[in-house]
């Protein structure tokens, strides 16, 4: 319901506001261009002398034949654009659960093993999170592993730090994925993987059919969006509402913040937002106040799982949370140098103008800049935490208990 409420109020909000909003204005949304030029041309005719009365009559017919036709292309079709919209989300998101169910059947148990064995200090435990959440496709599924595995007394918090770090790195390559414009060959890895999910001999195959079909729906869904959303390249509210989020970061913060909270995931808000910027409908700066804002909102999902664990699970994530926020903070501040940096970036990779790849360059270069800048505080953050929320008096009596023991 509230993933419903989210893509109306974006698709049609912009419809039905008032003109004396600041990032909207509807006036220019009955008349088109074209329109114009057939009033402009009545005008003329009307000047001319009656003794071509019946001429004038003829084109006078024809031009406001030209204006209906040129107000009807000036309305979108609202239902459309919000069932397709709808749907286009709808897959997306179903292919990204059946991915994660397969990969974590196919590597879920091994990623656990991998996190326990290499996190025996904060490098190691970076280039874990970000395999593993490469693997995972899913920052937030990595995160919840980890603080359950802290919670059984499988992971210490120090060594779970760098972990949170570099899952913030790997939620990043699906952006990287999507930003290279793979959409055409969707149906293929559908097929595929629906004969593998129902032709295979073994779970192993099936798991691996999953990801495949989770992989195909991914990519077919972000296309269904794509076309649907393609009315408002010419849309005039909706390319000033991304202007305002582009002038105004803390408001593109709060909406891409809100949106990852409501979709319960920070790689689907900034998949859509690299597949709308293909076509033109988001500007970097948008884009990077989005993407921004989804950084903070994926923190919902973990601290979600933190309820009822242990202390150490709890401070993790708490971790999680404060780094995302106070790196989108500084983010915030200096938006407009990141999208430079990002664009600079892309020139240097020959992305060229492309405004997908600087956006999906910008989350990468954020996430890459803020572990880069924490890694080398992580034993004094440990500490202040440890201080701020110290173990419970149970976890005390049964540590007093072992050491008597």
């Amino acid at each position: 319901m509230s993933l419903s409420i989210v893509v109306l109020a974006l698709v049609i909000g912009p419809s039905l506001v008032e003109n004396d909003w600041h990032f909207f204005n509807t006036s220019s949304l009955e008349i088109t261009v074209n329109a114009q030029e057939a009033q402009q041309q009545n005008n003329n005719e009307a000047q001319k002398p009656a003794t071509s009365g019946g001429e004038e009559k003829g084109k006078s017919g024809e031009a406001g034949s030209a204006g209906n036709e040129g107000e009807k292309e000036g309305k979108l079709d609202i239902f459309k654009i919000t069932t397709g919209a709808l749907a286009g989300l709808v897959l997306f998101l179903y292919g990204v659960t059946r991915m994660a169910e397969g990969m974590e059947a196919l590597a879920g148990d091994r990623a656990k093993e991998i996190i326990s064995k290499f996190t025996t200090n904060r490098f190691a435990g970076v280039l874990t999170g970000t395999v593993a959440t490469t693997v995972l496709d899913s920052s937030s599924v990595t995160i919840i592993i980890v603080i359950a595995m802290v919670s059984a007394g499988l992971l210490s918090f120090v060594e779970s730090l760098g972990v949170v770090l570099g899952s913030n790195i790997g939620t990043t390559i699906g952006a990287q994925v999507v930003a290279f414009k793979i959409n055409e060959y969707a149906p293929i890895a559908m097929f595929i993987g629906l004969l593998l999910t129902f032709l295979g001999k073994t779970d192993r195959w099936k798991n691996i059919g999953l990801i495949t079909l989770g992989l195909g729906l991914l990519f077919f869904g972000l296309d269904t969006i794509e076309d649907a959303m393609e009315p408002f390249k010419d849309y005039e509210p909706f390319i000033n509402w991304m202007e305002s989020l582009g002038e105004n970061t803390l408001l593109g913060a709060l909406v891409g913040a809100l949106f990852t909270i409501l979709i319960q995931s920070s790689s689907a808000t900034v998949a859509i937002v690299v597949t709308l910027a293909s076509q033109g409908l988001v500007s970097l700066p948008a884009g990077v106040a989005l993407v921004l804002g989804a950084e903070v909102g994926t923190c919902a999902d973990t601290l979600v799982s933190t309820i009822g664990r242990e202390r150490p699970a709890v401070r993790t994530g708490i971790f999680h949370l404060i780094f995302n926020v106070v790196c989108a903070g500084v983010g915030i501040l200096f938006a407009a140098q990141l999208a430079g940096l990002a664009q600079w970036v892309s020139s240097l990779a020959g992305a060229g103008d492309n405004v997908a790849r600087e956006i999906a360059n910008a989350q990468l270069l954020f996430n890459l800049l803020g572990v880069l800048t924490v890694i080398w505080f992580i034993p004094s953050i440990a500490r202040l935490l440890e201080r701020l929320i110290p173990d419970g008096k149970n976890r005390e009596s049964q540590a007093e208990a072992n050491s008597v023991g």
